[in-house]
């Protein structure tokens, strides 16, 4: 059956709208078993249990990993298979959370007697404040819905996004109690772009040594332009004799010297080189190399220690290479 282009971007306006209705309500519970839900985890010196099982379950799935990405460690348990032994999982030093819609999912309920004689903080995100999950719990947070966006009123919608989305008020309340820092996130995604952008240091990825391109202020322009050449990095850093940095030349400063008809077989690199350059210190994170390239619309940096000497250079490609981009 084939529908009209308006009427499927009607029906997917409906359920965006229905769904937003719902996240919006949540922010009036934001209350105080909000707070006593927080605070629990927080003292919480084991780990957080997640419970769910159908939709709810690929919820609380999400909701343990986002948990546990950001500071507070999670894990989520299928609550049939706790039933048959990985029940082992959880100990009395652990907070139990348990995600179901109606507050009366049979398999969370057969579990309810073995977390309590644990004496395991029990939170629940129900949509049923009278049901018995959310009346046994220690903390109920009510994430009911007016209506599900299925037109139907059957498939797990807007409630499912409610759960997740109070999943994420939680953890991300956590977070800011914890302290958790973009260090500590990077930490936890070592190998992804963003780890790579908070962790990475330019001394991982900078020129040093022999690999760096250095001028003498009395050189030549033309070989100061052959060392920019064999370096390959576009730019040459003029430094004296200790090897204090003097100022730097590079492509750009090229271009106008070639348009103010300057010979380069007779120009001194000193007069011709900027001399206030931007420069970077050793053990900064690579990210922040890559902001002030970004400011200052240029790129290369000579790498500079706290003496004003050159101990690296680093160029936008190595940047590239290495994924902070």
């Amino acid at each position: 059956m084939l529908i009209h282009h308006d009427k499927l971007k009607a029906l997917a306006s409906r359920v965006l709208a229905i769904e937003a209705e719902a996240i919006t309500r949540l922010t009036a519970r934001i209350d105080d078993r909000f707070v006593r839900a927080c605070q629990l985890m927080l003292a919480c010196q084991g780990r957080i249990v997640v419970l769910g099982i159908g939709k709810s379950g690929h919820i609380g799935g999400k909701i343990a990993a986002t948990l546990a990405s950001t500071g507070s460690p999670a894990f989520f348990v299928h609550p049939a298979e706790a039933s048959h032994g990985d029940m082992g999982m959880i100990t009395a030093r652990d907070v139990v959370v348990a995600l179901s819609n109606s507050g009366e999912t049979d398999e969370i309920l057969t579990l309810l007697p073995l977390i309590k004689r644990l004496g395991v903080p029990l939170i629940t995100l129900t949509g049923n404040p009278d049901s018995t999950l959310a009346t046994t719990a220690d903390v109920h947070i009510d994430v009911g819905v007016p209506q599900e966006a299925c037109p139907l009123g059957l498939a797990p919608t807007s409630s499912t996004t409610a759960t997740l989305a109070m999943g994420d008020a939680l953890a991300v309340a956590l977070l800011e109690a914890r302290g958790f820092t973009a260090e500590d996130f990077a930490r936890s995604h070592p190998g992804g772009r963003l780890g790579r952008r908070l962790l990475l240091l330019i001394d991982d990825v900078m020129h040093a040594g022999e690999q760096m391109p250095r001028s003498a202020p009395d050189d030549l322009l033309k070989d100061a332009l052959l060392e920019m050449s064999r370096k390959g990095l576009g730019t040459t850093v003029v430094v004296d004799e200790d090897q204090r940095v003097l100022g730097v030349f590079t492509d750009g400063d090229l271009r106008r010297v070639l348009d103010r008809q300057v010979d380069v077989h007779t120009a001194r690199i000193a007069e011709v080189m900027t001399r206030d350059c931007k420069t970077i210190a050793p053990g900064t994170l690579a990210a922040e190399a890559l902001q002030k390239m970004q400011q200052y619309k240029i790129n290369a940096l000579p790498v500079v220690n706290s003496a004003g000497k050159l101990t690296g250079v680093l160029n936008m490609h190595d940047l590239l290479r290495a994924g902070v981009l």
